[in-house]
């Protein structure tokens, strides 16, 4: 015979589940209630600064990791392969999440317009971190993003190997870092976006960070 049941115990084991189920009904309605009640935001246009700032800064991203992997093939250096490791590793997976903005936002990955255009719009009234006129830009459109390699500097980083190899990695890729702060500064310039502008911060904050060890490795060899 199956042993009796404690009706102590059946009534706790009834109260619990009843409580799992109001706690259940109760997040429901919560979470329905913040998706009725939260502001709609509707995504960036094809145009905007934060789609041309997702798309600019992919490419940016992108040939910093092709640099980091050619270096890892010149040089035996610890340091200067651990640094090309990170930097590969951390862009690549930002330039992924960029790519994922503008999927989800159902916006074409290709310019809408020439390169850098976002650039030349005016900063938001009180965000501009330069002394400069607000309603200007350094940047033409079409023209190569700040910091960004040419074709020839990659070449010529291609034929050397060793202590030479690393100098001139850390030299682009100081100039490249530069160019990536600035553009995440124009960005926080120019958009209110939430999670693009705490991305860019994270560049800003990151990079800089990076520019004073690779200056300092660069001097080491000098």
């Amino acid at each position: 015979m199956a042993p009796e049941k404690s009706p102590n115990r059946t009534g706790r084991g009834r109260l619990a589940i009843a409580a799992l189920v109001v706690v259940a009904l109760v997040g429901v309605g919560a979470f329905a209630i913040g998706r009725l009640s939260a502001p709609v935001v509707s995504a960036p246009s094809t145009l905007s600064v934060e789609a041309g700032f997702a798309r600019d800064m992919q490419v940016h991203h992108d040939q910093a990791v092709e640099l980091s992997f050619i270096i890892r093939d010149l040089t035996d250096a610890d340091d200067v392969r651990t640094l090309a490791y990170d930097i590969a590793r951390t862009q690549s997976q930002q330039s992924g999440q960029m790519y994922g903005w503008l999927t989800e936002w159902n916006l074409p990955q290709a310019e809408a317009e020439p390169s850098m255009t976002w650039m030349t719009r005016p900063p938001l009234t009180g965000t501009s971190a330069h002394d400069h006129d607000p309603t200007s830009s350094a940047h033409t459109p079409g023209e190569p993003m700040p910091g960004l390699a040419t074709a020839e500097q990659i070449a010529e980083l291609k034929t050397l190997t060793g202590v030479a190899a690393e100098k001139d990695f850390l030299t682009l890729m100081i100039a490249h870092h530069k160019g990536g702060v600035e553009m995440a500064e124009a960005l926080l310039e120019r958009s209110t976006d939430r999670v693009e502008t705490d991305f860019a911060r994270g560049i800003v904050k990151a990079q800089t960070s990076e520019i004073d060890l690779m200056e300092n490795m660069l001097a080491e060899r000098n």
